[in-house]
């Protein structure tokens, strides 16, 4: 049987015990515990459940059905609950904190920050921890995308040129400052397009997907939102770029390409005044 620590697991049910249930881990690791206090909707006998499993503070295998908020192999932006002296321990929605030793943090980390972090189990001791160096941990191959590709980001730090991000919970990348058309920080996870994969391998990503293929994607954003407001969108090729990119996130350019597409195909109507359907 196929136990994976810091991950979700299915189990059968084997045995209630007055201060929970036994579930079967196996021949190699026999009955693991999930407490009562862990059990999370109702259990019966026999069934297979999902349960996350971690080490309790005994190091013992131990099983919750509650979710935490990242996994071993996961990248986080997560919130120090408190720190001692060998390090600090992030609130990962368990009711163990999760460590990170100083020796994995690049600068020491303060009660109530959140730091980006990776997930993993520690080689020595088969614990799990987390680090901060993040960089260690990120897929150095190179990333088979194309231009266009949709793809999750995890924004990571904000730099001179933009935000470094974290593609797909294994690649690095860059969002260039010119591309970025909302308020972004540390932490945030929102969909993204890859721009183009270059020769170093170095990934440039945007928000908006490039050419005609997302000004037509915008074009039945921006006909839905009209839908939506009474046939009626009071933002039009003259609204300043700051408001287009308040209301739908994308730049000047892509709004006014949308709009001259729906014009085209008789959908709308333009004023001085902005947008009707037609």
């Amino acid at each position: 049987m196929d136990i994976r620590l810091g991950e979700i697991n299915n189990l059968k049910v084997v045995k209630q015990v007055p201060f929970g249930y036994y579930l079967d881990g196996g021949r190699i690791h026999g009955e693991i515990l999930l407490p009562q206090n862990e059990v999370v909707g109702n259990v019966t006998i026999d069934e297979d459940v999902e349960v996350f499993l971690y080490l309790d503070q005994e190091e013992r295998l131990i099983a919750t059905m509650r979710k935490p908020l990242a996994q071993v192999g996961d990248f986080a932006f997560l919130e120090v609950a408190w720190v001692n002296n060998f390090g600090a321990f992030l609130n990962w929605g368990l009711m163990k904190d999760l460590f990170v030793p100083f020796r994995e943090q690049k600068m020491k980390m303060l009660k109530g920050q959140s730091y980006i972090v990776h997930i993993h189990l520690d080689k020595d001791s088969s614990r799990i921890m987390a680090s901060a160096k993040v960089e260690r941990y990120l897929d150095s191959g190179y990333a088979p995308y194309r231009r266009g590709d949709k793809v999750d980001i995890l924004v990571w730090q904000k730099t001179d040129l933009g935000f470094k991000v974290i593609i797909d919970n294994r690649w690095g990348g860059l969002l260039y400052d010119s591309q970025v058309f909302r308020e972004l920080h540390t932490g945030v996870r929102t969909r993204a397009y890859i721009n183009k994969v270059r020769e170093d391998g170095k990934i440039d990503v945007t928000l908006t997907r490039q050419g005609q293929e997302g000004v037509t994607d915008f074009s039945d954003v921006l006909l839905a939102y009209i839908k939506d407001n009474g046939g009626y969108c009071s933002l039009g090729d003259k609204s300043p770029a700051e408001d287009i990119a308040y209301t739908f996130n994308v730049s000047k350019k892509v709004f006014k390409k949308a709009v001259g597409d729906l014009y085209k195909r008789r959908l709308i109507a333009i004023s001085d005044n902005g947008l009707r359907l037609v």
